[in-house]
């Protein structure tokens, strides 16, 4: 038996028991009309042009059903209202004909529109709302939790918000003209009727029920989702292939099956009984009951014409029915509430980092970073600590020191990702809360090792926009697309290409787009610098795919185009930092050495140590080429 088996089998009920869901009726009912109320600003009309139909649809239904019963028992107890029958009829069957066009014209033509922009527009809410947070959002579970459930859940919950709003409308028509219906025959058959209502707390305790079960099967649908996503995405194809990974994969596939059967042990005995309960009601307590109660009120006591026996087994399956299902929808109300809370908590979430409106507008000068400290949340000690340094313009700047020492960390404070737990980033003496986030942000232009080519053109990859239209602009733009793919080195690969720099990269969206190697990709990504013009420019190892050679030539291209640019870069080929002004070691979150690289070398230092160590590698490699041996592997110093 696996590990994961074995973990599953032997959790307890203590492990896996949930809280339950709950949320007061205040917030239920402003949790409903917040959906409501974004449902109504996203598709004016819609709502209430559904509604209306919906209301319309519900009382040709009553008297094309119980009303039209009771004319025909009336019509056949007085024969003198037999005309009244025939236009009763049809009438209906004209509303009926006219009501059907206009369902189908409106969901076809009008309402089909109106959910795509009901869906843009809480899409977009979402997505900025997700732009906007600091990045340590995305390394809170509990935050990124409720984000993934929102975007799961926002557009059918909001149709389902509509339609509860729609059937308690139409139901609660329905219910009452059906027991004023009733009620006219004999008021006990409303005592029938009122019966699923006293079971309705039962169907409040079902749907907690069910959205705690919802919840359960989400987490372990993310685990399920993540070995799919294992074995049929590109970037995963090599190790799947080349490693007993699947293997392991497969056996944590069948382990969330059956944790699929756990979660559904734990509540489907709960969920049976009450569906029981509550089914019982309606048909044997309700139905048979007023049935058994009619007849024998025709048969034995006389009080209920025969004709009018009929109505009221037709309608009161009707009313218990409409009453039950009201009950479940106003409950219904409670289970929407719970999930728009996820949705609501994420919308009212205050960044840290936020946009300042009347701030400064950034722009070229000299950043100091004074004792700046960082530390990740749930961490035991600060990623980064007393860090302090100056970016002057026009200086480039080399950030090396091993795995994890603090370099990325520091880098996107300076972009602003993270905000610093300690220490302040200045530019020209303001800090930089003082300016606009969209400014300050803008102000560099950053390539990162992890960095994404999009489903689009080379062109629009490299400018990160649409290309500009036609005429001069456009031509402006091709000029410096080409000459940035030229100083990076993939203009050559990108002339080939069938459409040159209109080609489309990666084949998501066409089927003839170009896949390019890794290196290849690098070169384009690092083309947005060359096209770029922010005065700082921060470079987090994205050549780790090219050789050193080519490393080395695309760097310098780099501090020559970028002469009045001040650059930031990180490199694990330590080579790279010979072209640098100034070189910072990192090391455990601080800057344990920094100066110019000849600095470094006479002070013989960690950093002096480094550089031999990796240039040994060098000559030891190239020497084995030369004399015709084992090509060996770059041993380069992860810095």
């Amino acid at each position: 038996m696996s590990k994961r088996k074995k973990e599953t089998k032997t959790k307890t009920k203590a492990e896996t028991k949930e809280k339950k869901p709950s949320i007061k009726l205040r917030r239920v009912w402003e949790n409903n009309l917040f959906m409501l109320k974004l449902i109504h600003k996203a598709s004016p009309g819609f709502l209430a042009l559904d509604v209306s139909i919906e209301m319309l649809w519900a009382a040709m239904e009553f008297f094309s059903g119980s009303y039209l019963l009771k004319v025909v028992v009336d019509s056949l107890k007085d024969s003198g209202r037999t005309g009244w029958l025939y236009l009763f009829v049809a009438v209906l069957f004209v509303l009926h004909l006219a009501l059907q066009f206009l369902v189908s014209w409106f969901w076809n033509c009008v309402g089909w529109p109106m959910e795509v922009r009901l869906t843009l527009k809480i899409r977009k809410l979402l997505y900025a709302r997700m732009r906007s947070v600091e990045l340590s959002c995305y390394e809170d579970p509990a935050f990124y939790e409720k984000y993934v459930k929102a975007m799961s859940e926002v557009n059918n919950r909001a149709f389902q918000v509509m339609w509860s709003l729609e059937r308690m409308l139409t139901q609660v028509f329905s219910l009452t003209a059906n027991v004023a219906l009733l009620w006219t025959i004999d008021p006990v058959l409303i005592i029938f009727g009122l019966i699923p209502f006293a079971v309705g707390f039962l169907r409040t305790r079902r749907n907690k029920l069910s959205v705690a079960e919802s919840n359960d099967m989400k987490r372990v649908d993310w685990h399920t989702n993540y070995v799919q996503r294992c074995f049929y995405l590109n970037e995963y194809a090599k190790e799947m292939r080349l490693t007993h990974m699947p293997d392991k994969m497969l056996d944590d596939y069948q382990g969330t099956l059956d944790d699929f059967i756990r979660i559904k042990k734990r509540y489907g005995k709960k969920i049976s009984v009450l569906d029981y309960i509550i089914k019982m009601s309606h048909e044997v307590a309700t139905v048979l009951g007023a049935t058994f109660y009619t007849v024998y009120a025709t048969l034995v006591r006389g009080t209920i014409t025969a004709g009018d026996c009929l109505v009221v087994i037709n309608s009161i399956g009707s009313v218990s029915m409409f009453l039950s299902g009201l009950v479940s929808n106003i409950a219904s109300f409670h289970e929407h509430a719970l999930f728009i809370d996820n949705l609501r908590s994420f919308l009212d979430y205050q960044p840290k980092i936020r946009e300042n409106p009347e701030g400064l507008t950034a722009g070229a000068g000299r950043i100091a970073v004074s004792h700046l400290a960082y530390r990740y949340q749930g961490a035991e000690k600060d990623a980064l600590s007393d860090v302090s340094l100056t970016v002057a313009p026009g200086e480039k700047i080399a950030l090396v020191g091993q795995n994890g020492s603090g370099k990325t960390t520091f880098v996107k404070l300076l972009l602003h990702m993270y905000q610093p737990s300690g220490g302040e980033i200045t530019l020209d003496g303001h800090p930089m809360e003082d300016y606009t986030l969209s400014s300050w942000r803008a102000d560099f232009e950053p390539v990162f090792q992890d960095f994404k080519l999009l489903g689009m053109s080379v062109a629009e990859n490299i400018l990160r926009r649409p290309m500009s239209g036609e005429g001069e602009a456009q031509a402006q733009d091709r000029a410096t697309v080409t000459e940035a793919l030229r100083q990076s080195g993939a203009l050559e690969r990108v002339e080939r290409m069938p459409h040159g720099m209109d080609t489309v990269l990666t084949k998501e969206f066409d089927s003839h787009g170009e896949v390019l190697s890794g290196g290849e990709a690098q070169k384009v990504a690092l083309a947005r610098v060359f096209a770029g013009t922010a005065p700082f420019v921060i470079l987090d190892e994205p050549t780790s795919a090219l050789d050193p050679v080519a490393e080395y030539t695309l760097f310098e291209n780099m501090m020559r185009a970028c002469a009045d640019r001040a650059v930031i870069f990180i490199s694990h080929r330590l080579s790279s930092a010979v072209l640098a002004d100034r070189v910072y070691l990192f090391d455990g979150g601080r800057v344990v050495e920094s100066g110019s690289h000849a600095e470094l070398m006479d002070r013989n230092g960690q950093y002096a140590d480094m550089f031999r160590r990796q240039a040994e590698s060098y000559v030891e490699r190239t020497a084995s080429e030369a004399a015709g041996g084992p090509e060996r592997r770059d041993v380069a110093y992860e810095a």
